[in-house]
C-alpha cells in the first residue's frame, strides 16, 4: 500500500494523536484514506490474505513437526511472525469440531443391517437387567429410579450418587442413543479441553522453578500443545474419512479409524516429551522423570473429567 493512500492530516482519527509517518504511535492505527477505491479494498485484501496465509502455513508446519519451536519463539518476542497462540487454539478448536461434526460417516452393509435388527428386536424382548443400588435393593428402569428419587426424603439418594446410578441404568437397558451420545460428547469436548488447560499450566508450573517460569510461560506451552492435539486428531479423522468414502467397508473404516488414533497418541506422548525438554532446557534424566509424572497426573485427571462429561452427556440427553 503506497503513500498515495496516506491522508494529507496528520492527527489520527482514532484518538487524535499526531502521526509523524504512517502509523500513530499511540494506538498503531495506519492514517490512510477511509474512502477508497474497489480495487485498492481488492488490493489490501490480497496483501493481507498472503501474509496471514504464509503465518497460518508456518504456524502449522512448526506446531506438527517441531515441539517447542512455537513456543520458545513467541517467549522470545518473535510474534509477528506466527499465528498469536490464543487466536491459533481458537481457530484450530473450531475448525476440528467443526469439520468432525459434518464428516460424513460410513454405512453399514445390508447384512450388518440384518442381524443389527434382528439383535435390536432380541434385546427390545429382553427383560432389563436389574441394577441394585447401595442399600441393597434393585431397580430395572430409569422410572423406577427417579420414582425413588421423588418418593419420601429419607429414602432419597444423594444427587451425585443418583446421577451415575441413573446414567448406569440408561447405558446398561440400551435406553441412549448412542448417535446422539456421541454427537453430544463431540460437542462438549471443547468445553472438557478448554476447562482442562489451565490445570494442565498449573502442573507445568508446579513442576519448574518459580524464578525462571512465569505461568505465562506454561500457558503458552498449554495452548501450543493442545491445539497440537486437536490438529493430530482432526488428521486421523480426516484420514479415516477418506478411507471409509472408498468404499472399503465399516468394519474396515473403524479398523483404520482405531489404528490412526492409536497412531496419533503415540506421537502425541512423543512429542509432549521432545518439547517439554527443548522448552525447559533440563538434563535428558530430569526431562523425562518430570515428563513421565505429569504425563501420568494429567492423563489420570483428562479421564476423571472425561468420564464426568460422559456422564453428564448421558443425563442431557432427553
Amino acid at each position: 500500500m503506497g503513500k498515495h493512500y496516506l491522508r494529507e492530516d496528520k492527527t489520527c482519527e482514532n484518538c487524535g494523536h499526531i502521526v509523524e509517518i504512517a502509523y500513530c504511535s499511540n494506538c498503531g492505527q495506519k492514517n490512510t484514506e477511509t474512502r477508497q477505491s474497489f480495487g485498492h479494498l481488492i488490493t489490501h485484501f490480497i496483501e493481507d490474505l498472503v501474509h496471514y496465509d504464509s503465518a497460518f502455513w508456518k504456524t502449522i508446519k512448526y506446531l506438527l513437526f517441531n515441539p517447542a519451536k512455537l513456543t520458545k519463539a513467541y517467549l522470545s518476542g518473535k510474534r509477528q511472525t506466527y499465528v498469536a497462540p490464543v487466536k491459533l487454539y481458537i481457530f484450530v478448536s473450531f475448525i476440528t469440531f467443526f469439520i468432525i461434526a459434518v464428516l460424513p460417516g460410513v454405512e453399514e452393509t445390508p447384512v450388518h443391517d440384518a442381524q443389527h435388527t434382528e439383535a435390536n428386536i432380541e434385546d427390545t424382548n429382553e427383560i432389563k437387567k436389574a441394577i441394585e443400588l447401595p442399600n441393597g435393593e434393585e431397580i430395572n428402569s430409569v422410572e423406577e429410579l427417579d420414582s425413588i428419587q421423588t418418593g419420601p426424603v429419607a429414602q432419597r439418594m444423594h444427587w451425585i450418587e443418583y446421577s451415575v446410578i441413573k446414567a448406569v441404568a440408561m447405558f446398561v437397558n440400551n435406553e441412549v442413543d448412542y448417535e446422539d451420545f456421541a454427537e453430544s460428547f463431540i460437542h462438549n469436548l471443547p468445553k472438557v479441553l478448554f476447562i482442562y488447560m489451565p490445570i494442565f499450566a498449573f502442573w507445568l508450573w508446579l513442576f519448574h522453578g518459580k524464578k525462571r517460569w512465569y505461568f505465562f510461560d506454561h500457558g503458552i506451552y498449554t495452548l501450543h500443545y493442545f491445539s497440537f492435539l486437536l490438529l493430530s486428531f482432526l488428521t486421523a479423522s480426516l484420514i479415516a474419512t477418506v478411507v471409509g468414502l472408498m468404499g472399503v467397508g465399516s468394519d474396515t473404516y473403524y479398523s483404520t479409524y482405531i489404528i490412526l488414533i492409536f497412531i496419533t497418541f503415540l506421537y502425541a506422548v512423543f512429542y509432549f516429551f521432545r518439547s517439554h525438554r527443548r522448552m525447559y532446557g533440563e538434563s535428558r534424566l530430569v526431562s523425562r522423570l518430570k515428563s513421565i509424572i505429569l504425563f501420568l497426573i494429567n492423563s489420570i485427571f483428562i479421564l476423571i473429567l472425561l468420564v464426568i462429561t460422559m456422564f453428564y452427556t448421558i443425563l442431557h440427553l432427553h
